[in-house]
């Protein structure tokens, strides 16, 4: 046999990475655990929803006011679609990252503590593109627990409030539909801000064998940065916290769109991205893999 022909048989071929793409999904979110994680995620907007109505059921309204993140929960009463905004304000600093951060630290440590990383590294995959796929899976996974959030938001907002126009934080009113619209890219804003805590969590993942430390560390650095980012004596580096921009999707329920802490957010998760990505590829690619 040539060596282009040896070189044919061993690279994998762009349906073989999808089936592998398709396979890590299905297992993935298969797992009890991945299940709790977006039930726990869900049940917030109604132990949100529930509460706001009990509150307000004998006709009195709630506080709140500067249209940021969780301020949105005084507008509930008058439209449910608040809810969805008021749910993604709530999971966002700590649910939302906590289970990225479990499912990103797990990727490929729990392969080595389960002993089936080797298996993996069999097949024709390579690590780069293992590597990349346990990323994307990841990445699906910020995606669909953050319109978790937003479908339960919507569904008890819908069950227990009414819906119609809206009222945006500048004062002016739009159609539910493009409220709708809105929820919509406020959620895709949401499940892009944790692109950062996925990259740190797969590059935690592979400095360890075990799927339980690495998650514990995940979480554990997740809570170091936030505690950091609400230090006064270190305002000069909060722009560089991963989470110091997180609640600036409230900004696109303003007339018009502020766009600016909006870049600067996915800017700054693109940056983690991109170093906790290189950093976890350099770590994997040179690894000793025994388990």
């Amino acid at each position: 046999m040539s060596r282009a022909e040896t070189a044919a048989a061993v690279r994998p071929n762009p349906l073989w990475t999808f089936g592998l793409l398709r396979s890590e999904l299905v297992t993935t979110f298969r797992r009890w655990r991945t299940l709790a994680l977006l039930g726990v995620l869900a049940a917030v907007p109604v132990l949100v929803g529930v509460a706001v109505k009990i509150e307000t059921s004998d006709g009195s309204s709630l506080g709140g006011g500067g249209g940021e993140g969780p301020a949105f929960i005084s507008q509930i009463t008058n439209n449910g679609l608040f809810l969805v905004f008021t749910a993604l304000a709530a999971t966002l600093p700590f649910f939302l990252p906590m289970a990225v951060g479990v499912v990103a630290g797990d990727a490929l440590a729990g392969e080595a503590n389960a002993g089936t990383l080797r298996y993996l590294l069999v097949a024709p995959a390579g690590r780069t593109r293992l590597l990349l796929t346990k990323y994307a899976t990841v990445i699906a996974f910020c995606l669909a627990a953050t319109l978790t959030v937003a479908v339960s938001a919507l569904a008890v907002g819908a069950l227990l409030f009414p819906l119609g126009e809206l009222t945006t934080i500048s004062g002016t009113r739009i159609s539910f539909a493009e409220g709708l619209g809105r929820a919509l890219l406020i959620a895709l804003v949401v499940a892009a801000s944790l692109i950062g805590v996925a990259a740190l969590g797969l590059f935690v993942s592979t400095l360890t064998g075990s799927g339980v430390a690495a998650m514990a560390t995940t979480v554990g650095l997740l809570i170091t940065v936030q505690i950091l980012d609400q230090i006064p004596q270190l305002s000069a580096l909060h722009p560089y916290f991963f989470s110091h921009h997180w609640l600036s999707f409230a900004d696109l329920m303003r007339e018009p769109v502020y766009w600016e802490d909006l870049r600067k957010n996915l800017g700054t998760q693109a940056v983690y991205a991109m170093v906790f990505g290189s950093a976890a590829w350099a770590r994997f690619t040179a690894k000793d893999i025994t388990a």
